[in-house]
């Protein structure tokens, strides 16, 4: 399926400085942007063909793709002035750049890339900004079969937050992490169908719009995860992920998992 990722705002709370001027999606956890990892996650589970909505600092994702080091992240032999790879990340996917606009919302960015997404009956779509370790071809496989119309991953709430039960009189009665309550949150992974590009009014939202009047018709999917989502909002945020990376903690890098180590699912028997 085609991956349409939103790369086009501002990220006002990622910034160091007023002369940070790098997007979001092209802040670093490891030495890979936030982007790439969002990228490799979707290429694992086969989906290559990449559509990049691009608004504020678009030179910069334009200009890091077009001067990819492969040598970064995979081991290489150099003989003389010749470099042979020993691995590849990026030799077999196919990157769609658009400018969507310095200031459009998410549904609008969308809207400008539907004659790229082409006639398929489904593709993927992602804020650029979350890391999970979800399965996202279960959960693609499940908005297929229920013939859902869109469905999104929802991820229990995150913040650090309490919420306070409060009487008449000022009392607190009761004070609750507000990640105990059993709500979800959007994680920001879509799978989408060609009917979302209709219900996008001009400068429209796609959770608003789209997935709010799916949701009132019943043919909303949410796939539950309760495993491993982070968000890089944040400096904070993002600078977590940097360092767990280093610590080698990195359960969004599914690629990296090895079949042959894995355990066999109950009752199967690994055969070499």
């Amino acid at each position: 399926m085609k991956v349409v990722l939103f790369c086009g705002g501002y990220g006002m709370r990622m910034r160091n400085d007023g002369g940070d001027t790098l997007p979001k999606p092209m802040q670093l956890v490891g030495p890979r942007p936030l982007v790439w990892h969002v990228m490799r996650y979707y290429a694992h589970y086969g989906h290559k063909e990449f559509i990049l909505c691009l608004g504020y600092g678009g030179e910069h994702i334009k200009q890091y793709f077009l001067n990819y080091k492969e040598t970064e992240s995979n081991d290489f032999v150099m003989r003389g002035d010749t470099v042979e790879l020993l691995d590849s990340d990026i030799a077999d996917w196919t990157i769609t750049f658009v400018d969507t606009g310095l200031e459009s919302p998410i549904g609008e960015r969308l809207r400008r890339v539907r004659k790229y997404v082409g006639g398929d009956d489904y593709f993927l779509a992602n804020y650029a900004d979350t890391l999970t370790d979800a399965p996202i071809d279960k959960m693609i496989a499940r908005t297929v079969d229920s013939g859902s119309a869109a469905s999104l991953l929802a991820v229990p709430p995150q913040s650090s937050f309490h919420c306070i039960d409060v009487a008449p009189g000022g009392a607190v009665k009761q004070i609750t992490p507000v990640s105990e309550f059993p709500i979800w949150e959007n994680g920001g992974y879509f799978t989408l169908s060609q009917e979302v590009f209709d219900l996008i009014p001009p400068n429209g939202d796609l959770v608003e719009d789209a997935c709010g009047t799916l949701a009132g018709e019943g043919r909303l999917l949410a796939y539950q995860h309760n495993g491993f989502w982070k968000p890089a909002d944040t400096f904070k945020e993002r600078a977590e992920l940097d360092a767990n990376y280093y610590k080698g903690v990195r359960p969004w890098m599914v690629w990296e998992k090895d079949p042959e180590t894995e355990p066999a699912p109950f009752g199967l028997v690994a055969v070499p």
